[in-house]
């Protein structure tokens, strides 16, 4: 049973990051730094509802990491890994009080998670208070790809119910 579950955690992280490193080839969709779909996300939404908070921790831990290493940009490690562990935080508090067929919502009330997350460490980073005025923008875009990497996780697990017997 461990090594299942090493595996699919495996499996599921290599998705993730192949997920991020095709994302990473796309122009950004918009001239405002920062946003980006975080479609590697959908993961993170998956693992947390369908398969358990520790997996969910390990398979964004493994991402974040590797992830950095990957875009040859350690400097990114620590806004990813705070966005990501406030956004998972979230979520897995969420997952107490939606169901299965909400998980959505937790993706997108994550998403706001995650921006704020990044929003302190640049503060923290930079000494800058007067970031939180880019915070507006951030929640709004990044509440839309919430919503987006949400259905698509939602998608997975409806789709995924037919291939496991679940």
């Amino acid at each position: 049973m461990r090594t299942r579950r090493l595996t699919r955690d495996a499996m599921l992280t290599g998705v993730a990051l192949i997920i991020f490193t095709i994302e990473a080839q796309i122009p950004p969709l918009t001239s405002v730094p920062g946003i980006k779909m975080g479609l590697a996300n959908i993961i993170t939404v998956y693992a947390a509802f369908a398969i358990g908070p520790a997996d969910a921790a390990l398979i964004l831990a493994a991402r974040v990491l590797l992830g950095s290493v990957i875009a040859g940009n350690l400097s990114t490690l620590m806004y990813s890994a705070a966005g990501g562990l406030m956004c998972l935080a979230v979520m897995l508090g969420l997952r107490r009080a939606l169901s299965m067929s909400q998980m959505w919502v937790a993706s997108v009330i994550g998403a706001a998670a995650h921006n704020a997350g990044q929003i302190a460490v640049a503060i923290a980073v930079t000494g800058t208070p007067a970031l939180l005025a880019y915070l507006p923008v951030l929640l709004m875009s990044g509440m839309i790809a919430g919503l987006f990497t949400g259905l698509c996780a939602q998608a997975l697990v409806n789709r995924m119910k037919g291939h496991t017997g679940q």
